[in-house]
């Protein structure tokens, strides 16, 4: 009873440490936060109740097969820490204290460092959505290939519409800047062959941190 209640302590104690680590430097709710510190804890007690009882890890299986789980989708970050939170679970439930407390040290101060220092944010490369609006009298296919090839590694002409009661077109590009450094000369090129009509590059609709 003794070494449950010490793996109780150990697994709570770790799992504030994920949640601290986890509020660091990010946008997170107050249920994820308390999900994270709770998760170590029933997996611990998931893994003392199954650890060589067959029947019981059958029982488990089917109590888990009988939640629907409903939820957002969560980001890499959002990932790493509840796999980080089952890791302690796992490493308590079969009494490898030390280890979970090494490890989960180890984690969270290469998360920490890693965020300090804003590792991976120097990523020259950046998708984009591009709109460009041109007379409807201009022969727009292929029109802007030549400058769209100098400044990404890769476009694609997703839709073409008219606008302004058909007077003109807008056309859809998305596109892979070489460096992100150069959007405003790639939008200062477009502009002498579109007659300065309006253009605008904006971010891919789309989670870039989901794993």
């Amino acid at each position: 009873m003794l070494n449950t209640l010490i793996g109780v302590g150990v697994s709570i104690t770790l799992g504030l440490l994920v949640a601290l680590v986890h509020t660091y430097r990010n946008v997170y709710s107050k249920n994820f936060i308390i999900t994270l510190v709770a998760l170590p804890v029933l997996v611990q007690l998931v893994i003392m109740l199954v650890n060589g009882n067959l029947g019981t890890g059958v029982a488990v299986m089917g109590a888990f097969s009988l939640i629907r789980f409903r939820s957002v989708a969560g980001g890499a970050r959002e990932i790493t820490s509840v796999f980080w939170s089952m890791a302690i679970g796992l490493a308590t439930g079969t009494g490898a204290y030390m280890e979970a407390a090494i490890f989960s040290a180890i984690t969270a101060l290469l998360i920490i460092t890693l965020n300090t220092l804003r590792f991976g944010e120097q990523n020259k490369v950046a998708e984009r959505t591009l709109k460009i609006t041109i007379a409807e009298d201009l022969d727009f296919p292929g029109i802007f290939d030549e400058i769209l090839n100098k400044f990404t590694y890769q476009f694609d002409n997703e839709s073409v519409k008219t606008t302004n009661m058909g007077s003109l077109y807008e056309l859809r590009y998305n596109i892979k800047l070489k460096n992100i450094e150069d959007e405003k000369k790639l939008i200062d090129e477009i502009r002498v062959r579109n007659g300065n009509l309006p253009v605008s590059l904006g971010r891919l609709a789309q989670n870039s941190e989901v794993l």
